[in-house]
């Protein structure tokens, strides 16, 4: 048996082993909270293997400890959020913990890294660590000496899992690999030379003593050539590794989340340029939001739309280069954007909807109050456009906080020497054909592309007036579909407000050949002294123009005219002239465009949704997931019973009354070894009785052995009482042996497999004997 101090050495090698294998999820987490969890798990797994190796618990007894072991400290180290005080476990905790292990894998491949805290998603690196730890210790431990080697395959799932659900980052999972290998051949190098010299130990015969033979000089030039070898494949590695680092471009390595698609479908999502009109017309006075922070000049993005389809200037998120996509994200966003950073606080007053209010390229984003766990499990960011997008949707007092960066401005003239940048955009249909035209009309003869894109703005801004067609104001439709466009700038005099022109801009721009996109979002017409909060209501909301520029970026052109310039010739008269209001014209039918059904303004019919009851799909998600756990792990367990009973039934019902008999006896073989008390294949009934008595004295196993000889090998067939008389016997001799044992050994042998494997390597024997056997009597037969 090998000593403590060697067995500690395993334990102390896998555990730094399977450290390294958690650094592998450092990439994709960020932060220390993965770390806390992996080694959490760790420690637990060291801890479960080594007590089920002491106590020789068989593999769904360790399961299911290490289920209780999850459930009990994976609040703390997996899902510290939904704990009381960062300890005591809740209902949350639970459902967390169970849900987690189905979806967590999925939720940190579809977030963007670093997914930090995020939910659920610790559940991952902890509950990899643990059933790593413990399968690898297990092994280690239980395994003969010269197998001892396998220990090392559920480390190395580990380091691989990590890896596998990291990035695209390869120096630091290169470093982690080679650390790794040189560990695990000199630990295996190590457990091989010990496993002979133990073995030496045990047949020399002067070790009696208990000590290991001397090594001698032929031992330490193996132990030599195996660290010299182990050095060579290290090295092997390494000039592999650098030399890959160096040949294959990072876009060419894959990672698990390069094959996730987000679940997320903006088309379950109406633009919100559809609603601008009714922002204006129904929160015009109205409290959106609060933010504090806002830098002078500074703008709120709450949309970037960059795709047109004829009917809808809409967010496209496909993927593409210059749509970016739409994934979830954590409090912590990968940003390595320039700029000035600053933090705004944003209150939510009146604000509703999936589109967060943002600015610039956000670092980080922290939901401060209101539904704080459901906003922040429903949040996605583009990090393409810089839009945030909530699924749960906003209310009045949700707030959160958000570290930016804001991009630097530039004029004109610093813009007049850089050329549009080469962005891939959603191509747009429908276009109008006056589109063209009215864009070459107004670039005339500008030669830079700023000067052409700043024509376009100033043209549209001087020609056009400004109406939202409210009460009060000139005719002005909503809409920004193709006939609403053509309308625009085919008519005499161009009236409308940032929808119309913010659309027809961009349209313009693109018909050159130039990228362009619609933003729509706010900014006051004065702004708050620093430190103080600022109010932002209906009046202020706007849309605008961007197109990206070499190393400036997507800078904003604003192609609306000025609020004041109004049409005067089409101007209502006062309301208090009844004659102008009776006599004004009322504006020509238009024939309705045709809207996707996913696309409503505010002049659309809806029906008057109704509101929905408690939602039932969580509670059946948890039920569901806590079902299935008991299922599995509970299960087998069933099964193992079932399978006991069946067989004790086989035994006591056996044809022949000499084999029910029988049967008793390997009842009580079975229940001994059940417990841990092993007998010799092939022994007698008096000599398995001997060998047991020596642990259970009290169970009278001798004479039970010797009744069973006497009445099978006596002359004729027992009587179905003395069956039943035996019978009797056998189940007070094994609750005795039972009786005997510690309460733990007792829980342990009732679902322990050894009689179970024993009995069909029985079975397994006689069948090749009797195959051997049939084999020898048709050679016999031939000859």
């Amino acid at each position: 048996m090998r000593p403590a101090w060697a067995k500690a050495v395993d334990c102390g090698v896998l555990a730094a082993l399977l450290v390294i294998g958690v650094l592998g999820f450092g990439p994709a987490f960020g932060g220390s909270g993965y770390l806390v969890a992996g080694v959490g798990g760790i420690v637990l797994g060291l801890a479960l293997g080594v007590a089920g190796a002491l106590l020789r618990w068989n593999g769904i007894v360790l399961t299911a400890v290490a289920l209780g072991v999850y459930l009990v400290f994976g609040g703390p180290l997996a899902a510290p959020g939904t704990t009381i005080l960062g300890v005591v476990p809740t209902l949350d905790t639970l459902r967390t913990l169970v849900l987690g292990l189905v979806f967590s894998w999925k939720d940190v491949l579809t977030l963007v890294t670093p997914v930090g805290q995020f939910d659920s998603v610790l559940v991952v690196p902890f509950v990899s660590a643990l059933v790593t730890s413990v399968v690898a210790v297990s092994l280690a431990l239980r395994l003969r000496p010269s197998r001892a080697a396998w220990a090392l395959v559920p480390a190395a799932a580990l380091l691989v899992t990590g890896i596998a659900f990291g990035t695209r980052e390869a120096a630091f999972p290169a470093v982690l690999g080679l650390v790794f290998v040189g560990l695990a051949l000199c630990w295996a190098a190590w457990r091989r030379q010990d496993a002979r010299a133990w073995a030496a130990r045990e047949t020399a015969v002067g070790g009696a003593d208990g000590s290991a033979p001397p090594a001698g000089n032929g031992t330490s030039a193996r132990r030599t050539r195996l660290a010299a070898a182990a050095g060579m494949v290290v090295a092997a590695l390494a000039a592999g590794f650098v030399a890959g680092g160096l040949l294959v471009p990072a876009t060419a390595r894959e990672v698990l989340r390069d094959h996730i698609e987000p679940p997320l479908d903006l088309h379950d999502y109406a633009s919100p340029l559809v609603g601008f009109r009714s922002v204006v017309r129904d929160q015009g006075d109205e409290s959106l939001f609060e933010v504090t922070g806002l830098p002078d000049g500074a703008r709120i993005r709450l949309a970037t739309l960059d795709g047109y389809d004829g009917t809808v200037y809409d967010v496209a998120g496909d993927g593409s280069n210059g749509s970016g996509q739409f994934v979830r994200v954590s409090s912590d966003i990968a940003n390595d954007a320039e700029g000035e950073r600053t933090t705004l606080e944003v209150s939510i007053t009146g604000l509703d909807g999936v589109w967060l209010p943002d600015a610039g390229q956000l670092d980080s984003l922290e939901f401060t109050d209101g539904r704080v766990e459901q906003l922040e499990g429903a949040l996605h960011y583009n990090a393409a456009t810089g839009t945030a997008l909530d699924t749960a949707g906003l209310a009045e007092g949700d707030s959160y906080t958000l570290e930016t960066v804001l991009p630097p401005v530039f004029n004109d003239e610093q813009l007049s020497s850089r050329a549009v940048s080469s962005v891939t955009l959603p191509r747009a249909s429908g276009v109008p054909d006056d589109i063209g035209a009215l864009a070459a009309e107004y670039v005339a003869d500008a030669e830079t592309p700023v000067q052409q894109v700043r024509n376009i703005a100033a043209g549209l801004a001087a020609d056009g007036f400004f109406s939202h067609g409210l009460e009060g104001e000139a005719v002005s439709r909503a809409g920004h579909g193709a006939e609403r466009i053509a309308s625009l700038v085919g008519a005499e005099q161009m009236v409308g407000d940032d929808e119309q022109y913010a659309v027809t801009m961009a349209l313009m721009v693109r018909s050159l050949g130039m990228p362009a996109r619609v933003v729509m979002g706010f900014y006051p017409s004065q702004y708050a002294a620093a430190g103080e909060s600022l109010e932002i209501t209906g009046d202020d909301v706007h849309a605008w123009v961007e197109v990206p520029f070499d190393g400036a970026g997507w800078v904003a052109f604003d192609p609306t005219p000025p609020e004041d310039q109004v049409p005067l010739d089409e101007a209502p008269q006062p309301k208090s002239d009844p004659k102008a209001q009776v006599l004004q014209p009322p504006p020509p039918p238009q024939e309705p465009a045709e809207l996707p059904p996913d696309i409503r303004t505010e002049d659309t019919a809806q029906d008057e949704v109704e509101e929905e009851g408690f939602d039932y799909l969580p509670v059946f998600l948890a039920a569901g997931g806590v079902l299935g756990l008991l299922i599995v792990v509970f299960g087998p367990l069933v099964v193992i019973a079932l399978v006991k009973l069946a067989q004790r039934r086989r035994r006591r019902r056996a044809p022949r009354a000499a084999d029910r008999v029988s049967g008793g006896w390997d009842e009580i073989v079975d229940r001994a070894g059940d417990l841990g008390s092993r007998t010799p294949a092939g022994a007698t009934r008096r000599d398995d009785a001997r060998q047991l008595s020596a642990a259970y004295p009290t169970a009278g196993l001798v004479a039970v052995a010797e009744r069973a000889d006497g009445t099978v090998f006596g002359p004729g067939e027992p009587t179905a009482a003395e069956v039943e008389q035996y019978w009797t016997e056998v189940d007070a001799a094994v609750r005795s042996m039972t009786r005997s044992t510690r309460w733990w050994r007792r829980i342990a042998a009732r679902w322990s497999v050894r009689s179970l494997a024993r009995r069909s390597r029985e079975r397994r024997q006689a069948a090749r004997a009797r195959r051997a056997a049939a084999r020898t009597a048709r050679t016999g037969d031939d000859q």
